[in-house]
């Protein structure tokens, strides 16, 4: 049997540098950076007062050093293409002692400034700063493999809050009822279904684009409105999403559907009347904003599972984006609001 090109293709580059982009990363090593160099400055010092001013002197190179060597690990992780495991390992002490050699070069050219570190050696920092980068790389890299399992776990727990029963039962039933009144409106139904299922089965950490995320969810939508009719109403705002930025705006996979899913179950299955969803997406800056909004009709047993799928994706975005994403949930004259904030990034 003739075998593919892809048999003999490399298996992807493991990514083990941590996001130095990332601002929870960036607050967890400024903090043990300052913490570590506050700890060895009283345990070298007898007098604590002494050595709290010592430290206060010291920031300045802390801050420096810890700041340019995120900025070039950042820069470094978003190039990787072919660097190995150990290698990225090696670079997470090489690149902040190299960082930090040349300021402490830079700074003892200034004699003002320099004598209040007549303690420091170039070696000394250096040494410093390169344990502290295989330390905290070796930190980041375990919390990634041990988010794993919870990883998957959500995963599991999002497919059993996304693919409910009633709905895959509906949905056939809508088919079989379209069969032979309208067989071309029932063949589209189910490949709407198929293209819903098989990007269900993808791994959550994977990312789409806007564009293919929003299309998922109106397929899925025209699955509800065969069941539902004309008590589903679907409004879409958006707002500094060019078509070509929803193009190249990549947002993790299935993060939308789950939300009008929660809003077509809580908002529009218990009205008997018209209601309409209101989905209202916006850009700016950095930062991608996505509003769903839905008639409330107060709690009731359901609203356990409402808050089911909200904390899987809010874990999900935690594991994801660590702190630079938010979901949170209002409600107010008569409407259930769920805002979702997370960082704007594209493929290239």
């Amino acid at each position: 049997m003739p075998l593919s090109l892809a048999t003999f293709a490399k298996p992807p580059v493991e990514i083990v540098i941590p996001d130095c982009c990332n601002i929870g990363v960036i607050f967890r090593a400024l903090l043990v950076a300052n913490g570590a160099v506050l700890v060895g400055i009283l345990l070298r010092t007898s007098n604590f007062h002494l050595g709290l001013m010592e430290f206060v002197e010291s920031t300045m190179l802390i801050e420096l050093s810890c700041l340019a060597s995120l900025l070039a690990l950042c820069g470094m992780r978003r190039a990787i293409r072919t660097i190995p495991a150990w290698g990225q390992r090696v670079a997470c002490a090489l690149v902040p002692a190299a960082v930090t050699g040349v300021i402490i070069h830079f700074l003892s050219s200034l004699e003002w400034l320099w004598s209040s570190f007549e303690n420091l050696t170039a070696l000394k920092g250096m040494l410093a700063a390169a344990l502290l980068g295989s330390v905290l790389q070796h930190y980041f890299e375990l919390r990634t493999r041990a988010f794993s399992p919870t990883l998957l776990e959500a995963r599991l727990q999002a497919l059993q809050a996304r693919i409910r029963p009633h709905f895959l039962f509906n949905s056939l039933n809508a088919v079989l009822s379209l069969i032979r009144t309208e067989p071309r409106r029932a063949e589209t139904t189910l490949e709407d279904l198929a293209d819903l299922f098989r990007v269900l089965m993808r791994d959550p950490r994977s990312m789409a684009s806007m564009e293919d995320e929003i299309r998922l969810c109106q397929q899925y939508l025209s699955i509800e409105k065969i069941r539902l009719g004309d008590r589903l109403q679907v409004e879409w705002r958006t707002e500094n999403l060019s078509d070509e930025v929803q193009r190249k705006a990549q947002i993790p996979v299935l993060l939308l559907q789950p939300l009008l899913e929660n809003a077509v179950h809580h908002g529009v299955e218990p009205a008997d009347s018209p209601v309409s969803i209101c989905v209202h997406m916006s850009r700016s800056l950095d930062r991608i904003e996505i509003v769903v909004i839905n008639p409330y009709h107060g709690e009731a047993p359901a609203e356990a599972g409402n808050h089911m799928a909200l904390n899987n994706i809010r874990e999900r975005l935690a594991l994801l984006y660590d702190v630079e994403a938010q979901l949170t949930t209002s409600v107010a004259r008569g409407f259930f609001e769920v805002r979702l904030r997370f960082p704007f990034m594209t493929s290239s």
